[in-house]
């Protein structure tokens, strides 16, 4: 079973934008149930299916699959739940991991979130200067949570 472990933070300043190469996102949820979330991805010239399961502690169920950008985006477009997410994201290497920076668009607008991806729930990291209270926990904070709940609805 594929696994994602991932720890998300709130970001507390932009000394982490010098450098750092962006690419816009457009995602939107088939579904956004509780257990189990279908997720629709465009970056760039990909295009992804992704099924992911509750969350356990940091860890959750995730299969990720390829599929046609046009598909994806009359998907996109015709079956997704409204509004749509649509960020840039940024990677920046720091202390060995390689921390993914989404600032948030649209309806979600003024929300910078930080998130590293770990291969096992207890592994240790040192954070960037930049990142501030960790929201791991925080249902809001779920990118399938801030279609329902915008963050400019807060």
């Amino acid at each position: 079973m594929a696994t994602e472990i991932e720890r998300k933070f709130l970001v507390i300043d932009d000394s982490w934008k010098a450098g750092a190469s962006r690419e816009l996102y457009r995602q939107g949820y088939l579904s956004a149930e509780k257990g189990c979330t279908v997720r629709i991805r465009v970056m760039g010239a990909t295009a992804f299916l992704t099924v992911k399961g509750q969350t356990r502690g940091l860890s959750r169920a995730e299969y990720e699959y390829p599929i046609p950008v046009a598909d994806a985006m009359e998907m996109l477009e015709r079956l997704c739940l409204k509004p749509l997410i649509e960020k840039y994201r940024y990677c920046i290497e720091h202390a060995g991991l390689v921390w993914e920076v989404d600032e948030f668009l649209a309806e979600n607008q003024g929300l910078v979130l930080a998130e590293v991806e770990l291969r096992e729930e207890g592994q240790s990291i040192v954070p960037p200067p930049w990142v501030g209270e960790e929201v791991s926990q925080d249902p809001r904070y779920y990118n399938a949570n801030l279609v329902r709940h915008p963050y400019s609805k807060w």
